[in-house]
């Protein structure tokens, strides 16, 4: 890393150690809703400008992305990506369900010492959350998936005044359909790959919107420091009731961290190791910047920005594998919210003294597997709990037990996402990275390439090597000939392309003049 580098990473880990002291200092002078708002204003400012950016990154990278890779590239990244998120999801799931199992943290004295509490019940299932989320796959409007998802809903059937029965209806809801969105761009960044230099001007397009997000989010990421401390300090500062909630829940937040760490540390280096061969640990230091990021902000979407830039700058993986993955990692993979969940529901179900057998475990697997990753259809957080607790049928009406140390567990289950998809990056980057390499031997693909690392690199003008039909060799060619006659080898990739070579284009343009 370079020397900006490290001091972004250290600012960011300081801020979040500073967002934790602050918060408790200013805790203890029992602040009012309006300095809370004040001191989270900074941090509120910041996420809507980090949320801004999510579209148009998602958007570009995702394009100009597969728009260099073979289709049949595109399908084997897409296919391995896929399995190693379902993976990944059942072993956190798994492992959430040993460790409460072993260490039982459910004590039915909770519920006398903290209350009860209610939540509205749900009549969604499993199912419901599965098919919200092969509908969202498919907008029927593009436009409308860049702000609404659709969503089952359940609405009551009256007879006059008396609830007869509940019919399942489809809303919209006012959130970002980010999957359909990538299934969409996927589609699109493959069309133009099959073009070739018939579509070269809107590869062009897409390139460089990339490239101008990415420097835009660059400088933002200064910013990011004061975000973070700004939102954890607030969330620390807003806790009520802090030391009965600490003694009442904290074998059920030791139970999840265990699990999350063992996931972390455990689970997903040593998947990443039997793959790759490589050290597991040395590419986790090379994400510390995104795993800082995703605690302090605990959004995988947020976080998107500083875990390209780590991915691909630290640890070099290919930027055809990073713009792919992490959108739909960041969309579908939720290792840590399926643990979460898991652990949940156990949980709850100790505190009502409800024995679960092996047939009832084996359900809560599958259902919090699949529900955590329709969980982008589902935007109400603790809800997606609901739909498991209905599954084996408990009661709903303790999960708001929960949600007082959930700021904390959201938080951590946030940054083991990320983790997750980084990991997921580096083992599909393994295992295409010779497809890709052979793949660099097109020359659209080749020139598409060396635009992109001159884009990235303007300053010593791109280091690969330029191909024959780089604007470089246009040029000096172009040189030797009056204007007005079209130079040897001149194709319409050439024509479109935009490599910055501002110096030796003047250069060339003037000894042509002299010629005429």
């Amino acid at each position: 890393m370079t020397m900006k580098q490290d001091l972004l990473l250290v600012l960011t880990i300081e801020a979040v150690v500073a967002g934790v002291v602050l918060g408790f200092v200013i805790r203890t002078f029992e602040p009012t809703e309006d300095v809370l708002s004040l001191i989270g204003f900074p941090g509120e400012i910041f996420m809507q400008i980090v949320e801004m950016m999510i579209l148009p990154l998602i958007i570009s990278s995702v394009i100009s992305a597969l728009a260099q890779v073979r289709a049949r590239d595109a399908r084997k990244i897409g296919i391995v990506t896929v399995i190693y998120y379902m993976i990944t999801t059942f072993l956190s799931t798994f492992t959430g369900i040993v460790l409460v199992s072993m260490i039982h943290p459910g004590d039915p004295t909770i519920k006398k010492e903290i209350g009860d509490a209610y939540l509205e019940d749900t009549a969604l299932s499993t199912m419901d959350t599965f098919l919200d989320q092969i509908r969202n796959m498919f907008p029927e409007n593009i436009i409308q998936a860049t702000f609404q998802q659709v969503q089952t809903v359940y609405k009551n059937a009256t007879n006059g005044t008396d609830v007869i029965a509940q019919r399942r209806d489809l809303t919209y809801t006012n959130e970002m359909n980010v999957l359909g969105l990538i299934v969409f761009c996927s589609g699109f960044g493959i069309i133009l790959n099959l073009l070739g230099d018939q579509a070269r001007l809107m590869i062009n397009f897409f390139i460089v919107l990339d490239a101008i997000i990415m420097k835009w989010i660059s400088a933002l990421m200064w910013c990011y420091p004061i975000g973070i401390l700004s939102l954890v300090c607030r969330n620390i500062a807003a806790i009520r009731n802090l030391t009965e909630t600490a003694q009442s829940l904290a074998m059920y937040v030791v139970t999840v961290s265990c699990g999350l760490m063992i996931h972390s540390l455990f689970t997903l280096p040593t998947l990443y190791f039997i793959v790759t061969k490589k050290s597991p640990f040395a590419f986790m230091t090379g994400i510390l910047q995104a795993l800082a990021t995703a605690f302090g902000t605990a959004s995988s979407g947020a976080t998107l920005p500083a875990t390209f830039r780590a991915l691909e700058e630290n640890l070099k993986i290919d930027r055809r594998v990073t713009r792919f993955v992490l959108p739909l990692g960041a969309t579908i993979t939720m290792d840590g919210t399926a643990l979460y969940e898991a652990v949940a529901v156990i949980f709850i179900a100790q505190l009502n003294h409800v024995k679960l057998n092996m047939w009832d475990l084996i359900t809560i697997s599958i259902t919090t597997t699949v529900a955590s990753i329709g969980s982008g259809s589902v935007p109400a957080g603790l809800g997606t709990i609901k739909i498991v607790l209905a599954t084996v049928g408990l009661p709903a009406k303790d999960l708001n037990l929960l949600t007082t140390v959930d700021w904390l567990l959201d938080r951590i289950r946030t940054s083991v996402n990320v983790l997750g998809d980084s990991f997921g990056a580096g083992i599909i980057h393994h295992l295409t990275k010779s497809s890709l390499l052979e793949a660099d031997t097109d020359e659209l693909i080749r020139q598409i390439r060396e635009d992109i690392d001159i884009l990235n690199n303007p300053q010593s003008g791109g280091t690969l090597p330029h191909s024959n039909h780089s604007p470089y060799s246009t040029i000096h060619k172009g040189a030797q000939m009056p204007l007005n006659t079209a130079p040897q080898g001149f194709s319409k990739s050439a024509r479109a392309s935009f490599a910055n070579a501002a110096q030796t284009e003047k250069e060339g343009l003037l000894s042509a003049t002299e010629i005429v």
